[in-house]
């Protein structure tokens, strides 16, 4: 599938058991295996499928049972055996929808089907965004504790050097302050990144039913062509749902039409009569009259008409908003590859060159203990500023692929 073609291979079959760390392969096969919106629009898909069996067929026949021609005055009156004509009645009735009618109820059903996978794929769809987002923030949010505490322990090192400069009069009390300082404020970071953690977390436990997920492997490399999902969009599943609520609204409309047509009925009894006179089988049968059109056929039929022209008017909002969200997303995509790529290639050597350069003279004795502590605090800030901004071009990469890259196995 386009839609996957840049992740690595899912090397077993995932199972909605599997529980601790999990690949992003595995995430994704988990969430949507268990995830209980997906269960729930399976359900609705079955439900609709299991009543579309039922369009089309004539209603139920109809027992009727009664007494014909009971005498009420003269000297057979109530009687059931004083006249020819009293009669005990058994009967069947059935009524005929026409044609038309039956053959919209069976289209009519199957665009319900239809909108019901439709809307089903886009459920789908939604969860597994959701939870490669998650999984990605996860697997990001770890990157960046561990990057912390590398940090965390390289300033640390420098505590000593301060205390010694402090005491050999080389470096002012203050000057040592620095270093606590930026710990300090490193530490901070760290607890904003430990939320984070447990954040995505349990977003990610909400989509694969994990309790404690983790993430393992390394972050796939999410690789597109923007050419190749402007072309994906016709087949997005959000479109497909809008193309079947079409489809449902012209079943609705060629069911009004065939309201103009005159269904049928077929009646047949069993009279029981006196012995004497015999028993008697009637036949019959019946047809509606849509004498009134203008109050009552077009008026139902304008409304489906209208309900049609509306469904297709919110397909076509829907193209454009898909389109406009996509050139928003490649837009934003594009922005923060260059923002990364520049934090990477130029700043984040930069920083290190400069954190080298000042241990350097501060050993030689040309720089001070402040100057060290300068460049290292702006070389932790680089490396993690470099992370975040790899973390926001992952994550965007993965949503414009997920959501246009086209159906979501």
């Amino acid at each position: 599938m386009r839609l996957l073609m840049a992740l690595p291979l899912l090397a077993g079959t995932a199972c909605p058991a599997l529980a601790g760390p999990l690949t992003f392969e595995q995430a994704l096969d988990q969430a949507r295996a268990s995830a209980p919106m997906i269960e729930a629009s399976a359900a609705r898909v079955s439900a609709s499928e299991a009543s579309a069996a039922a369009a089309g067929q004539l209603p139920d026949p109809r027992l009727s049972l009664g007494l014909d021609n009971l005498p009420v005055s003269g000297p057979p009156a109530f009687t059931l055996d004083g006249s020819m004509m009293t009669a005990q009645r058994i009967g069947l009735q059935q009524d005929i929808p026409n044609l038309a009618k039956r053959h919209a109820s069976e289209a009519a059903a199957d665009a319900a089907t239809g909108l019901a996978l439709a809307r089903s794929a886009v459920t789908r769809l939604d969860v597994t965004v959701a939870a490669a987002t998650a999984w990605i923030d996860l697997a990001y949010a770890d990157r960046r504790l561990a990057a912390i505490d590398v940090v965390l322990g390289r300033l640390g090192h420098l505590v000593p050097a301060a205390r010694a400069g402090v005491a050999s009069g080389s470096a002012r009390p203050g000057q040592s302050l620095r270093i606590r300082q930026a710990i300090a404020g490193l530490e901070d970071r760290r607890s904003v990144v430990l939320a984070e953690q447990a954040q995505a977390r349990a977003m990610l436990a909400r989509w694969t039913g994990d309790d404690a997920p983790h993430a393992r492997g390394g972050v796939p490399a999410f690789a597109f062509d923007p050419a190749e999902l402007r072309l994906a969009i016709e087949s997005n599943p959000r479109l497909r749902a809008a193309d079947a609520g079409i489809e449902t609204a012209q079943a609705d409309a060629e069911m009004a039409r065939a309201g103009k047509r005159p269904d049928w009925g077929v009646s047949l009894s069993f009279g029981h009569r006196d012995p004497d006179y015999g028993n008697v089988v009637s036949v019959g049968a019946s047809m509606t009259l849509p004498l009134f059109p203008g109050k009552r056929q077009n008026p139902r039929i304008a409304a489906a008409e209208a309900d049609l022209s509306a469904a297709r008017a919110q397909r076509e909002d829907t193209r454009r908003a898909l389109a406009a969200e996509l050139e928003r997303g490649l837009a934003t995509h594009a922005m923060q590859v260059a923002q990364w790529r520049r934090a990477q290639d130029t700043l984040l050597p930069l920083a290190r060159q400069e954190a080298d350069l000042e241990t350097a003279s501060y050993g030689a004795g040309r720089a001070g203990l402040l100057d060290v502590i300068s460049a290292e605090t702006a070389l932790a800030e680089t490396q993690l500023d470099v992370l975040d901004r790899e973390a926001r071009v992952t994550r965007q990469a993965a949503v414009l692929l997920l959501t246009f890259g086209g159906d979501a196995r």
